[in-house]
């Protein structure tokens, strides 16, 4: 008990015992000692219940508290009790003050916020930008429905994603559909998920401006290219016996642009599109074509597997999809020295598909793996440049992926080798045709 309270305790103690004996004393001299005791003490009973009302009283009228003076132990509850509310109305000031710091903070984001309740998926509190990019009103759209007031979005299904609920990359604003947007949810709490909404109209502008620039000087750059690589052709080393070699590299470097002014193109082509038309993909053929083209890159440099465990087909782009698993393919071969293994297998992942490939190369760091499907990234430039690589490929097999809604994923250990997969969800599986059906594992060295 602190100091100030034991010495209040011990006065007030002191006092009662003071009053008890002069009670005890009048109460003596006038023959009814007892009397006079009992008296006394229902005194002090009723005047510590007085103080005990007044206490309550002050509590729950929730009134400024006022300290009275005196040492006793009432006067250090006074003291105690207003100390307390003092210290409780600062505390409250300074969350007032932080909670209007950071909702002037929110309505001052260029960003539209807007608080959802997760159970109802009604609006609770939105900026000033949710008015100018989504169309909401204070206050008649607090406490609307979110999927209700920002038609034609498609909110809903997005919505019972929760947690699990991708980013929506690129939609229409429904005040003006010149706008465009990149919407997120965050569920922050159990109870509540946040909206976020960023204008990407300009971001989106340049990303056209960039397509449509290397479309173009890809485009420009294939007729010169095509002239000098067909001169090149018609020049036999044997002929120029000083300047042979110069003419070989020469060659080399020619198809190299040859091949990276294609890879461009097909890239742009691939990133202007919006969709895929579904047709079906007979795998059983797929994979032994597969199969010869990696053979014939190898040259018998590789132990070369191909397994088929799905018995099953997929929908999309023939052209599409066996260019992305030949880039995949012609990696394996490219990045794994000479004697090494590669191993394709197709099989069920659930009620999809998922097409791996494996090697056993050199393997990449894991610092490497977030960047790998980026226009032009290397881990090693030089092993790059020595295998004919134009950088360009995994972006490519990224981007045919996205336009079938499958998506890519890499595990790689230095040293020991790497596995790309190709995973498609369910509706992108089809039966396999009785025709195409062929025997469920193929499995042979080269």
């Amino acid at each position: 008990m602190p100091r100030q309270f034991r010495s209040a305790w011990l006065k007030t103690l002191a006092t009662l015992a003071a009053l008890l004996l002069l009670a005890g004393l009048i109460g003596a001299l006038l023959d009814h000692t007892g009397l006079a005791l009992a008296l006394a003490a229902l005194g002090i009973l009723v005047w510590h219940y007085w103080r005990l009302r007044r206490v309550l009283l002050h509590l729950t009228a929730r009134r400024r508290w006022e300290t009275s003076p005196g040492n006793g132990v009432w006067n250090e509850l006074d003291r105690l009790l207003y100390r307390n509310q003092q210290e409780m109305r600062a505390r409250k000031r300074r969350l007032v003050e932080m909670l209007r710091s950071y909702r002037a903070a929110a309505t001052a984001l260029p960003d539209a916020v807007v608080v959802v309740d997760r159970n109802t998926q009604r609006v609770q509190w939105f900026n000033e930008a949710a008015t100018t990019l989504l169309g909401l009103r204070h206050p008649a759209d607090m406490d609307a429905p979110l999927v209700e007031r920002l038609q034609p979005l498609p909110l809903a299904h997005w919505l019972a994603g929760g947690r699990n609920a991708e980013p929506i990359l690129d939609a229409n604003s429904p005040v003006d559909p010149g706008i465009r947007l990149h919407l997120r949810l965050i569920p922050y709490s159990d109870h509540h998920w946040l909206l976020v909404a960023r204008d990407v109209t300009k971001l989106l502008h340049l990303e056209q401006v960039r397509r449509d620039f290397v479309a173009n000087v890809s485009h420009e750059l294939r007729t010169p290219l095509t002239v000098v690589h067909g001169y090149l052709d018609m020049m036999e080393p044997e002929d120029f016996p000083d300047t042979g070699p110069m003419l070989v590299e020469m060659r080399k470097q020619s198809q190299r642009m040859a091949q990276l002014v294609e890879d461009l193109l097909t890239l742009s082509r691939l990133e202007s599109q919006q969709h895929t038309e579904l047709e079906a993909v007979g795998m059983a053929s797929m994979l032994a074509s597969l199969r010869r083209e990696a053979e014939a890159h190898s040259q018998g440099r590789h132990t070369i597997t191909v397994e088929d465990r799905a018995d099953l087909d997929l929908a999309g782009s023939n052209k599409e999809l066996h260019s992305a698993f030949s880039n995949l393919l012609t990696n394996a071969v490219r990045y794994t020295p000479a004697g090494g293994r590669i191993h394709l297998v197709f099989e069920r992942e659930g009620n999809g598909a998922v097409l791996s490939v494996t090697d056993s190369g050199y393997g990449i760091p894991a610092t490497h793996l977030p960047r790998l499907t980026e226009r032009f990234y290397r881990v090693s430039s030089s092993r790059s440049r020595e295998s004919g690589g134009t950088g360009l490929g995994l972006s490519i097999v990224k981007h045919i992926l996205g336009l079938h809604q499958a998506r890519l994923e890499i595990r790689s250990e230095v040293g020991i080798g790497s596995t790309f997969s190709c995973h498609f969800d369910a509706g992108h599986v089809r039966p396999r045709a009785p025709l195409l059906s062929i025997s469920s594992s193929e499995d042979s060295p080269a």
